[in-house]
């Protein structure tokens, strides 16, 4: 009996002391930290705390800003165009157009770097995105994203513009004389910039087009920024 009451209590010992090593190696829940949340849904579509991060770094890196420049309105209108970013590309799975090939996006990716002139070596280049909290593939994957939201606005809505040459005269005889004779500049026939005012009436018509896409776009879709405030970017943007 003594021998039995010997090895169980030889057992106990052992199993506790196997249990405190557990403890031991395994964190407190309490240091625990919540490194993302969801800041908005777009048709079932999560948007994260850290996407939002990151579309913030990147405009700030294709404008030259620092990220502290951002105003709170600035940083809701990130989200907002994050937003639109979603609910087009939703669009684009039924859409036909030509999605951005490797040399587009490698020729954008060198007009960004020529923005900052001090970054010539791919070392100095690199260090730079780390400073925004990106890297080169972040970039690249902007990139091409942003080419195919525009290949695919042009591809579903140029097509709709028509730009008359009343409106071209107009244009040519309200807007762009006065501008050249207030800049003291020799007066264009108008058969010269026919053309180049013809492009910029149809950028203006599409503009306002895509304005009116994406507000029926949300109106038939459900968007949800459950508790989002303009000063939450401030707080994700600064723990990284």
């Amino acid at each position: 009996m003594i021998n039995r009451l010997h090895w169980r209590r030889t057992v106990t010992i052992t199993v506790l002391a196997l249990l405190l090593a557990i403890l031991w190696l395994v964190p407190p829940r309490a240091t625990a930290q919540v490194i993302d949340r969801i800041i908005a849904t777009v048709n079932g579509h999560v948007i994260l705390q850290s996407d939002w991060d990151e579309a913030l770094c990147y405009e700030a890196l294709l404008t030259n800003r620092e990220l502290a420049q951002f105003t709170r309105d600035d940083r809701r209108s990130v989200l907002d165009r994050l937003v639109d970013q979603e609910l087009l590309r939703e669009q684009m799975k039924s859409a036909g157009f030509s999605h951005a090939t490797d040399a587009e996006v490698a020729a954008r990716l060198s007009d960004a770097r020529k923005q900052y002139p001090e970054a010539g070596s791919d070392e100095i280049w690199h260090a730079l995105l780390g400073q925004y909290h990106l890297t080169e593939k972040d970039l690249v994957a902007h990139i091409r994203q942003q080419i195919d939201v525009m290949r695919l606005i042009d591809a579903r809505l140029r097509p709709t513009v028509q730009i008359d040459s009343k409106s071209i005269e107009a244009y040519y005889r309200d807007q762009f004389v006065p501008k050249l004779k207030q800049a003291g500049a020799s007066e264009v026939p108008l058969a010269e910039v026919s053309a180049k005012i013809r492009e910029l009436l149809t950028e203006e018509k599409v503009s306002e087009l895509l304005v009116s896409w994406l507000q029926n776009l949300r109106s038939e879709g459900q968007v949800h920024l459950p508790g989002v405030t303009p000063s939450a970017s401030d707080e994700g943007v600064r723990s990284q």
